[in-house]
């Protein structure tokens, strides 16, 4: 760029002239020019209109030259016949010129063919691809891999939200798994990386700059120990520029999320006092769960539901409720939702379906905008309501749920929601919130995420999610959150999110999951593969100790157990501790000699208890030792709940002096363990039973949450 900036007058000029002729694609020319407003290296080229002019700019710029046809119909030159690199004569450039036009006529007979460019031969070196493109979620991203011919088949590449410092673009050249290609291998000169990241910096601030340029692709672009150029330079652009979604500040999100989570006062539209109906079934929820506050049904055709007064409409509930929860048929929500916004209420909870959902747009659109009106967020439509345990409140018509604790969940789905609901339940897990988000006409993932950052009950958010209306919105809340907790995503339809049409080869490498996966791992979330690895993670996260240090050892009582764990691991990413001397002696002295130090530590199947609670404790005690794996085997010298209550007590004993590390433990034996498991979570060692992988992978996604938070 310089110092001067970059020229964004020229661009405007040109991205304004392609627009009012109706093109989506800059030719060549344009994208040299653009190119150069934004000092990003390309080569000397030139528009030659006829073989003559070929020769003449070719002798000018010096051979070898590479030609490539200026069409703005032909978006696929090498397809159509219209590239030849490496001319090396001038009757080379004259025929040339003549295939190549020839070529694309045949291609494309109603092309329009402004002629061929003349480019100079870029040095050698090593092809890489810088792009951005336009994804539904995260606005404009930038995309960095290997290019070439194979980019699309190897599909080496890493994303970032636009623009991108140069911090941010290094660790883009570091993301890719060729990238120690970039720093030379077998004798090979390394990229110039500070040139290179200068470039990813420039490509990511000119797609911020221009909300029009939907593709920018530089495929390849030659990187070298001597710098870079863009050999190829494609923009594709939008005539229909997305209209920004209406935000709001941090503290608005707050100040009405804590009305929602922390009510003293609720209205129920639609309150029944008829078994079967969902208004019967929220207030059921409502007055037998306890809730403290106020409860105002309302029902014109009655005066008393539940013990509660009913009112006949919403303007004549007295004081000033914090949510009215609306349990009415879909089209009669728009009515009631103007009342609720002139009573001045902050938060509708819409229960009902029958939006969007089902096809009606133009309904959904209505309510949000009487929503934006009056200043009312709405949660949902199309949900089965919200839980918030420490307020005793059920706002729902399924199953109530009252076990409170650290864990807030969050799901699209109804049929997830109450997947969730059950789990908890089975498991004893203690929740602060359970959120149904269903439509997002308003209120989404955002939102609740900010507020969960700042609930003071919440110690781990775990969110199920089909889409995001904002990705923005969303990355800024989780990275606001993430060094005080934990969060984890589960994204359904991981194989159909991202950019909508590929015109280029950045927005084909878009097109699938690659983008939410890069983007919401630099924003610290972790993401589960599964619906029961998110309950699992929410379930344990809490559970584990924050590790100080990436030494885990394994301790076992039967080697197959220990391989499989060691295996578990290093597929998590963590770092299976080289035992040093004095400590593998250590460990000898309380194992048979048949057994195994090293790590994992080997003590063998027939130990009786004292065994596993000397090197458990061992493990513990020593400092260079920052997490245990334990592989306990069923047998009748050591029973599962002998193995369970010594393994507590003995964690528990060292907490209480200050020592704390996460400990996590497989259970392989007879239906005892399961017993043996579930006292072991309820005492703060993360333990399952039948698998070695569920306890490593809990205690890795505790390893990249301590990593993303900066505590490692």
């Amino acid at each position: 760029m310089g110092t001067t900036g970059p020229n964004q007058g020229v661009v405007r000029a040109l991205l304004d002239a392609a627009l009012a002729e109706g093109r989506t694609v800059l030719t060549a020319p344009e994208g040299k020019a653009l190119t150069d407003a934004y000092g990003i290296p390309t080569p000397g080229e030139a528009l030659a209109e006829d073989a003559s002019d070929a020769v003449r700019i070719a002798d000018r710029l010096g051979f070898p030259v590479a030609m490539k046809i200026v069409s703005p119909d032909i978006l696929h030159k090498t397809e159509a016949g219209g590239v030849r690199i490496g001319v090396t004569s001038v009757a080379g450039v004259r025929e040339a010129f003549t295939s190549i036009v020839s070529n694309a006529r045949a291609y494309d007979p109603a092309a329009r063919i402004l002629g061929v460019q003349v480019q100079q031969m870029v040095p050698a070196g090593t092809e890489v691809l810088i792009g951005t493109v336009t994804d539904p979620a995260f606005g404009k991203i930038v995309a960095f891999g290997l290019g070439g011919v194979l980019v699309e088949v190897l599909k080496d590449v890493t994303f970032r939200l636009a623009p991108v410092t140069h911090d941010e673009a290094l660790s883009m050249l570091d993301g890719i798994r060729a990238a120690e290609i970039l720093r030379g291998v077998r004798g090979a000169e390394g990229v110039d990386r500070e040139a290179l990241a200068g470039l990813v910096v420039k490509v990511s601030q000119l797609a911020a700059d221009f909300p029009e340029i939907r593709e920018i692709d530089l495929n390849p672009v030659f990187a070298s120990a001597n710098g870079v150029t863009a050999a190829d330079v494609r923009v594709l652009l939008d005539a229909d520029v997305a209209v920004p979604r209406r935000t709001y500040g941090r503290e608005a999100i707050l100040t009405s999320m804590r009305r929602l989570m922390r009510p003293s006062s609720v209205v129920v539209i639609g309150a029944s006092g008829e078994s079967g109906k969902i208004g019967n079934s929220v207030m059921r929820n409502l007055v037998d769960g306890g809730f403290p506050g106020e409860i105002h049904p309302v029902n014109p055709r009655t005066d008393d539901i539940l013990g509660h007064k009913a009112y006949k409409s919403v303007m004549d509930v007295p004081g000033e409720p914090d949510v009215a929860i609306f349990a009415i048929p879909a089209k009669s929500v728009a009515a009631a939702l103007e009342d609720v916004g002139r009573m001045g209420i902050p938060n509708a909870v819409l229960i009902p379906s029958g939006f969007a959902e089902s096809g009606e747009h133009d309904l959904q659109a209505e309510v949000v905008s009487i929503g934006e009106r009056y200043g009312v967020r709405v949660l949902g439509p199309n949900i089965y309501g919200y839980y918030s345990t420490w307020q005793d409140l059920s706002a729902t018509f399924c199953t109530p749920y009252d076990v409170k604790g650290g864990v807030a969940l969050t799901s699209q789905s109804g049929g997830i929601g109450m997947a969730i609901l059950g789990f908890a339940r089975s498991t004893g897990t203690g929740v602060s919130a359970i959120v149904g988000l269903g439509n997002k006409a308003d209120l989404d993932e955002d939102d609740l995420l900010t507020w969960f950052g700042e609930d003071p009950d919440t110690d781990c958010v775990a969110m199920h999610l089909e889409d995001l209306k904002d990705g923005r919105a969303f990355v800024e809340a989780a990275r606001a959150t993430v060094p005080r907790k934990p969060v984890v995503v589960l994204k359904a339809g991981r194989t159909a999110s991202g950019a909508a049409a590929a015109g280029s080869h950045t927005g084909a490498l878009a097109g699938d999951d690659a983008v939410y996966d890069d983007i919401l791992r630099q924003a610290g979330v972790i993401r589960a593969r599964g619906l029961n690895e998110m309950l699992e993670f929410a379930r344990a996260l809490p559970v584990l100790p924050t590790p100080r240090g990436d030494n885990v050892v394994v301790i076992t009582g039967a080697g197959g157990s220990g391989v499989l764990l060691s295996d578990a691991v290093e597929d998590n990413g963590l770092s299976l501790m080289t035992i040093p001397e004095d400590l593998d002696a250590a460990f000898r002295a309380f194992i048979p000699p048949f057994g195994s130090a090293g790590n994992p530590v080997d003590i063998t199947g027939g130990e009786p208890p004292s065994t596993y609670e000397s090197t458990i404790r061992l493990g513990l005690e020593d400092p260079r030792i920052h997490a245990l794996v334990l592989g306990y085997w069923h047998t009748i010298v050591t029973p599962p709940m002998v193995f369970a209550e010594l393994t507590a007590r003995v964690v528990a004993e060292f907490r209480a002096k200050g020592v704390e590390k996460p400990v996590v433990a497989s259970l392989a034996g007879d239906v005892e363990v399961e017993e043996a498991s579930r006292y072991l979570f309820e005492h703060g060692v993360v333990a399952y039973p039948y698998t070695t992988e569920k306890p490593v992978e809990a205690l890795g996604a505790k390893y990249k949450w301590a990593r993303a938070a900066g505590l490692l």
